[in-house]
This record gives structure tokens, sequence and C-alpha cells, in this order.
């Protein structure tokens, strides 16, 4: 397994760009068992593509997991290569939980995109595959509707 992993335990550089980055996932440890996985990325950053202006977002992530599961240095450092990637924020949101739906081939997942606004309105993306496999806990993404965000 650590053999074929390209972060973990290395020196790594934020990639330029989303599709230079690179996903990295291990085994699930518990693959028999339903359980929700989460990553917050409070300080996600992208470039307007039409302004070139920063936007930024809080990013809740969910999933459960099947064989795999994402690993999260690589991860971070997906996630760290939109700050300099001009995209709009529903092409940010969908386009991260495609990707990760794609790697990791989970049971479920979604992602909840909490975009800070800029020209006085925020949007917010959500994205999911399928149904919660019954029986699983998912606590509510913790984001407060738009009020300052804080």
């Amino acid at each position: 397994m650590a053999k074929s992993l390209r972060h973990l335990g290395k020196p790594s550089r934020i990639p330029a760009s989303p599709n230079e980055a690179v996903l990295d996932h291990v085994p699930n440890p518990h693959p028999d068992t339903n359980y929700v996985a989460r990553f917050t990325a409070p300080e996600f950053t992208t470039l307007c593509p039409i302004t070139g202006q920063p936007d930024f977002a809080h990013l809740v992530i969910d999933y459960v997991p099947n064989r795999w599961l994402v690993e999260s240095k690589s991860l971070k450092l997906y996630l760290a290569s939109f700050r300099n990637h001009g995209a709009f924020h529903e092409d940010c949101t969908v386009g991260i939980g495609k990707r990760l739906n794609v790697l990791l081939k989970p049971r479920w997942l979604r992602i909840g995109g909490y975009w800070y606004p800029r020209g006085g309105m925020p949007i917010d993306v959500f994205w999911q595959t399928g149904r919660l496999p019954a029986g699983v806990w998912l606590p509510d993404q913790g984001v407060a509707p738009y009020r300052g965000r804080g």
C-alpha cells in the first residue's frame, strides 16, 4: 500500500492546478461497516474565472466508504491546488464531489460548498450521490445559513 502512495510521508508541493493534483486512496479498515467520514475545509480558496478575484468557501465533504478511504494529505493538496484556478462555485463544488466519487466509489457521498459572498450574494452549492444507506447517522454539516458566516 505505502509504495503506491505519492504524498504520505514524503515532501510534497501544492499542485499548480486541480488537473495536475494526484489523489491517493487507502484501504478501508472496516469495509463491512457503514459509517460516515467527514472532511471540512473552512478556508477553501479559488479564483473567479472572470475577474481573477479570490473566492472563499467552507467545504464539507461527507462520505460512506466502501473499499477505499481518501488519503487526507493528498486531499489537502488537491483542495489547495484550486487557489490559482479559475472556476465558478458550482464547477468547483460539483467537480470535487465527482472526482472523489470516481476515485473512491463510496456507498454514498455529499459535498456542501458554502461560499462567502462577492457582489453581495453568497452562492451555496450541494451535490450528492444516491441515498444515504439505511441506519447511518449523519450529523448536520454545521454551517449556518449566511449571516456573516460567523
